[in-house]
């Protein structure tokens, strides 16, 4: 018979740390490298695991959003990465593919009409909504609702059809609008015009034809829109970021995920008034970091359930009681869940993970001369093939038990504290926010782009690959120094893929879902040059909820200033400006960000005289956030300076600025921490996101080599505790500090930067690999030239032109296994 979760009403205890446990003590002998582990699990760069649930079916490329056919068991699924765009139809009977269909672009939205004879998807920058038939699994006789001119900026995502069949409406979150539109083509497609910077979402009409509810992604609200009149009655507050919504049968509550939040607002849609707001995360008290993006509810609407994107787990909640929810568990499964839809059919629960089942191996490497089809899935980008999950909808003890499995692959506490304290009561790194340190001072540097192999690889004293390594000691020889004097962190990754996701992540320890559905459209291509880079404070709704950085130092009373990071430049010799508010009279005017023509000698010197400043001062700020970019390179772009000369210039710049700062009145209270926002431009024998990182101070173990599993939210945890600053997310929050890195006993022996080891001023010429390629790319702005290609052009700039480069080795990672336990059998 089938099963429905309404017979799995049980209350699940924690399954994790129990409330007043202490964190365990430091093992320093512990050494964890990402992929499968003991019992199962599979190991993200992250420090997060995952152990999926049910059966595992391959897809494509970042798929968001699942669409189950009113009539038959297929399932649409939707996919908008930075590869091929396209619907897959599954066949959920059988769980396996049936057709695909390409498109130059999709966007978030996706339904079947009524009788599930068509099927719709938003065309994203093209300004259409695609539309075909559906017959037994296939999509033919294409064809478009135009929904404006190309030329226009509406950009469609969520849509959804008129109970009637007659009208179709779509989302425009570029042009803060929604459309309607005929689907006989009797009328031109009118727009209802919203408020800017609101970003429409989701759209939800209601079964009378009277009203439209608008998920306002940018607004933190719900636009109730009188569709008689074309004005909005109402505006319902949310948390940030609603997403998707959905409606109960009888059209009384509307569920509005909060996807920049850990909750599910729930609304009397009669009123307005807010019923409840539904918690989706691991613990009650948890940080921002869940990413409720999806949601769905069970047929007899008694269950809903929750895709929690960045906890890789779905939430089910018992909503049998109006108004008075309550949690039933969680389920596992893949790694950051976009859409979760109930499949009336069977009885299963359907689950599409955007990251698939984790990293994996790209022997070929990016290449040019390869088809672009093969590059694409090889450059990180593009390198995490999307699963379908299918799920029994599980028992009570089975309910139990996945919920069991969801808390131990998540390494986050109940009660806030760091997973693990250091055995010396004399640590240098607080085991507790608040607790002394000998250290007042933190400087964090945050670099462009590179992985471990790229630079150390050559260091014989840590976990690297020789042969990957372009930038060895002669070019970096104050990294190698550095790393050999103070410590060798052969065990760091990044939790981004880009530098759009890595500047969120190294600033905030998260990036939110705005961020992580549009980069992949925009370093794809952006088609019609519509959507720009979603990153570093140039939208409101791409900044986390939970706030940066700064913003954390401010709460604390720490004095802070950014040199160069979310800072935007003026003309050269003018002053910068910064969009983000607590950085207002907090950061340095004449610090040059982002800018490849601008040597990061010109930065050091500008930080040097800063520092000087301050030491006649007396004080200095307490978190100083400085940003040394010239590592990027600019290819071989024609007359520009080399790879080489440009990452040793960044090499000299870095050397120069730890040892002013370790022969000032300040070094035996300071610490220096240095990361890559990213790893996407090289290969690494380890994992893509491994990257070089370093921790510089009089508290370090000089000499040694640390091969903790650290990422950046484990160096932004360690400040943090460091300054004491609250954890800004449940990811600083449950990364490791990095105490092993650091000693009681401090060494004040300054250091002393070596010189550059090859020629600074070195240019490409009409001869070097790719330089014709590199005259197109754009070097504006980080990451807008195409990496796929950049990555090609430095490998063979240093490496000559005829040789190909190796690719890195990455954490393999298996499809779970079916269900154990049987399925039951329809009647």
């Amino acid at each position: 018979m089938r099963r429905t979760l309404a017979v799995v009403c049980v209350l699940v205890a924690s399954c994790s740390y129990s409330f007043g446990e202490q964190p365990p003590p430091l093992d320093s002998k512990k050494i964890s490298l990402p992929g499968m582990q003991v019992g199962g699990a599979m190991l993200l760069p992250n420090q997060w695991s995952l152990k999926p649930a049910g059966k595992q079916l391959e897809l494509g490329d970042f798929p968001t959003t699942i669409c189950v056919h009113p009539e038959k068991n297929f399932a649409a699924v939707l996919h908008s990465g930075y590869g091929e765009h396209e619907v897959v139809i599954v066949d959920a009977k059988h769980f396996k593919t049936v057709s695909r269909v390409s498109m130059p672009q999709t966007f978030v939205g996706l339904c079947f009409s009524r009788d599930g004879k068509e099927l719709f998807c938003s065309g994203s920058e093209k300004e259409v909504v695609y539309r075909y038939d559906f017959d037994n699994g296939f999509l033919h006789n294409p064809s478009t609702i135009q929904i404006t001119e190309v030329r226009n900026k509406q950009v469609p995502a969520g849509i959804a059809l008129s109970s009637d069949g007659k009208y179709l409406f779509a989302a425009c979150p570029w042009g803060h609008s929604v459309c309607k539109a005929t689907l006989d083509g009797s009328q031109e497609p009118h727009f209802f015009q919203l408020e800017t910077e609101v970003y429409p979402y989701w759209v939800t009409p209601t079964a009378d034809g009277k009203r439209l509810f608008v998920s306002l992604w940018g607004q933190a609200s719900v636009a109730v829109l009188n569709l008689e009149t074309g004005k909005v009655d109402a505006k319902w507050p949310t948390h940030a970021n609603p997403t998707e919504m959905l409606l109960t049968q009888d059209g009384s509550t509307l569920y509005v995920a909060c996807a920049n939040s850990n909750t599910v607002c729930v609304f009397d849609t009669a009123s307005g008034k807010t019923l409840e707001v539904i918690s989706s995360a691991l613990f009650p008290k948890a940080d921002n970091g869940s990413t409720p993006n999806s949601i769905s509810l069970s047929p007899d609407e008694k269950a809903l359930l929750i895709a929690n994107a960045t906890n890789n787990n779905i939430a089910v909640v018992d909503v049998s009681e109006r108004g008075n929810s309550r949690s039933l568990g969680f389920i596992p499964v893949g790694w950051y869940p976009t859409c979760a839809r109930f499949n009336p059919h069977d009885g299963t629960i359907l689950v599409s993970n955007g990251k698939g089942l984790g990293s994996k191996a790209n022997r070929q490497g990016p290449n040019p001369l390869n088809s672009p089809p093969k590059s694409l899935i090889e450059y990180i980008g593009g390198l995490f093939e999307g699963t379908l999950s299918q799920i029994v909808v599980p028992s009570p003890s089975q309910l139990k038990t996945y919920t069991r499995t969801a808390y131990q692959c998540s390494p986050l506490r109940d009660d806030k504290q760091p997973v693990a304290v250091p055995s010396d009561p004399k640590h240098p790194i607080p085991s507790k926010v608040g607790n002394p340190s000998p250290i007042k001072y933190c400087i964090y540097i945050v670099k462009e782009n590179r992985t471990y192999d790229q630079v150390l690889g050559d260091l014989p004293q840590g976990n690297g690959e020789s042969s990957l390594c372009i930038f060895p000691r002669q070019v970096t020889p104050n990294h190698h120094a550095l790393a050999e004097q103070f410590v060798v962190l052969d065990n760091f990754y990044v939790e981004s893929e880009v530098s759009a996701d890595g500047h969120e992540w190294s600033m905030a320890a998260y990036a939110n879902d705005f961020v992580e559905r549009t980069w992949p459209l925009t370093y794809r291509g952006s088609r019609e040059g519509k959507l720009k880079y979603p990153a570093e404070g140039a939208f409101q709704v791409a900044r986390p909820s939970s706030g940066y950085l700064w913003d954390r130092a401010k709460q604390a009373g720490v004095s802070y200033r950014s040199y160069g990071e979310f800072v935007v430049n003026g003309k050269l010799g003018e002053p910068g400006t910064t969009r983000m508010e607590a950085l207002q009279g907090h950061f340095d005017p004449l610090f040059r960000s982002y800018d490849l023509d601008y040597s990061d000698q010109l930065r050091a010197d500008r930080f040097i005289a800063e520092l000087q400043r301050f030491e006649k001062e007396g004080d200095m700020p307490r978190l100083q956030i400085v940003r040394l970019p010239n590592d990027h390179t600019h290819g071989t772009s024609l007359g520009k300076l080399t790879p080489t000369a440009m990452v040793a210039d960044n090499d000299l710049a870095f050397g120069r600025l730890v040892e002013a700062v370790s022969k000032s009145i300040f070094w035996k209270e300071t610490a220096i921490f240095v990361v890559e926002d990213d790893a996407q431009n090289g290969s690494d024998h380890v994992d893509a996101h491994r990257t070089i990182a370093y921790a510089v101070s009089p508290y370090i173990k000089r000499g040694s080599v640390d091969s903790s599993m650290y990422s950046t939210s484990s160096m932004l945890r360690t400040i943090e505790l460091i300054l004491g600053m609250e954890p800004m997310t449940q990811f600083d929050g449950a990364a490791l500090p990095m105490y092993n890195a650091f000693t009681s006993a401090p060494d004040l022996t300054p250091y002393e930067h070596l010189p550059a080891g090859t020629d600074l001023k070195a240019i490409n010429f009409p001869t070097a690999y790719g330089s014709k390629m590199s005259e197109g790319f754009d070097f504006s702005k980080e990451d807008a030239a195409d990496d796929l290609l950049l990555n090609e052009v430095v490998w063979r700039s240093v490496r000559g032109p005829d040789s190909s480069m190796p690719a890195p080795v990455r954490a393999g990672f298996v499809f779970a296994s079916a269900e154990s336990e049987e399925e039951e059998e329809e009647e």
